[in-house]
């Protein structure tokens, strides 16, 4: 049974997401750290009629106690995206809230999971690596960024424009990063065979890539995805928990390639190049990565699918520089 701390529980992904591991069994101990409001929410989902016990830590004096002994750490702290606002707009303020987070997991639980929900995550997630450098405490295979919702729309879109298609069974493997024209699915190597038109993949794409503005304007000013960003954290938790109990569970996300330097071979010469981190298909264990999971033929990857990644890489590049660089710099200053 698996341990599990959730930093930033009180907050509009943080409060379904923790709702729903309650209601996962894996789970022993539900740890919830906020800086506010979040005894209520422990109080809430305690009542919840599963075996998990729930515990709750207020503010950076109990912080160290939230992540100590725990094995898995999910990470939605942090501001929400609103209307007009960038995820660079998003990097200042949220880059120095998952350092001060993931220093005190590197402190307290070295050998934890981690997974990084807090935007941007093309950035957030080079930033926690260089925080777990510093501190001796960097394993290249526990430290994950969820992009988890982007598979799920590309699985759900997909249903809206083809609806005899089953949206929980289809798996659509994306690649590359987690915002705008970063986020590359790739259609044509799609569970079932899709039989898209040239119109509907470019449409599809733009859609996947820019799904969360939909929840942006459709909110107007309130707030980014929550609840479906809840339900996306949530299954890749659930398929951490699961390869922790010794399941074979393959999961899409950001890594770093040096989790798996051979097997990051054919997404490199698909176009990844000398990129450090890239969201893959990865094939999980009680470790975290066993393995970046192989695609079965890439001869199949169209060549609009080869174009989106090459302009993935080019943003990315600037996105993963300026978080080592956040962290890197801070240490010089300090």
């Amino acid at each position: 049974m698996v341990r599990v701390a959730i930093l930033g529980a009180a907050g509009g992904i943080g409060q379904p997401l923790s709702l729903l591991l309650k209601l996962n069994t894996n789970v022993t101990k539900l740890h919830l750290y906020d800086i506010v409001n979040v005894p209520g929410v422990a109080a809430d989902i305690s009542h919840v009629a599963t075996n998990s016990e729930v515990k709750f830590f207020l503010g950076a004096d109990q912080l160290a106690d939230a992540v100590r002994g725990v094995d898995l750490v999910i990470i939605p702290a942090g501001v929400p995206r609103k209307p007009g606002m960038t995820r660079d707009d998003l990097f200042k303020i949220n880059a120095g809230i998952v350092k001060g987070l993931v220093e005190a997991v590197a402190d307290n639980s070295p050998r934890a999971i981690i997974g990084v929900i807090s935007n941007p995550v093309n950035s957030t997630v080079p930033i926690a690596a260089e925080v777990l450098k510093a501190k001796n405490a960097y394993d290249p295979r526990r430290l994950f960024g969820v992009t988890t919702l982007d598979v799920v729309r590309a699985s759900r879109f997909v249903r809206d424009i083809r609806p005899d298609v089953d949206a929980a069974a289809l798996r659509i493997p994306v690649v590359g990063g987690h915002s705008g024209p970063t986020i590359v699915p790739l259609l044509s190597l799609a569970s079932t065979k899709l039989d898209l038109t040239a119109k509907e993949v470019e449409d599809l794409t733009n859609r996947i890539q820019f799904g969360g503005d939909e929840v942006v304007k459709a909110k107007n000013g309130a707030g980014s995805a929550t609840l479906s960003m809840a339900y996306a954290g949530a299954r890749f938790a659930d398929s951490v928990m699961r390869a922790i109990k010794g399941e074979t569970v393959v999961e899409p996300t950001f890594i770093d390639l040096a989790a798996d330097p051979e097997g990051a071979k054919q997404i490199r010469e698909l176009g990844a190049g000398d990129l450090q981190y890239f969201a893959v298909p990865v094939e999980l264990d009680a470790n975290g990565v066993k393995a970046i999971a192989q695609f079965p033929s890439v001869a199949n990857v169209s060549d609009f699918e080869r174009s989106a990644i090459a302009t993935a890489v080019e943003a990315l590049k600037p996105n993963i520089a300026t978080g080592v660089s956040f962290v890197k710099g801070a240490s010089t200053s300090s």
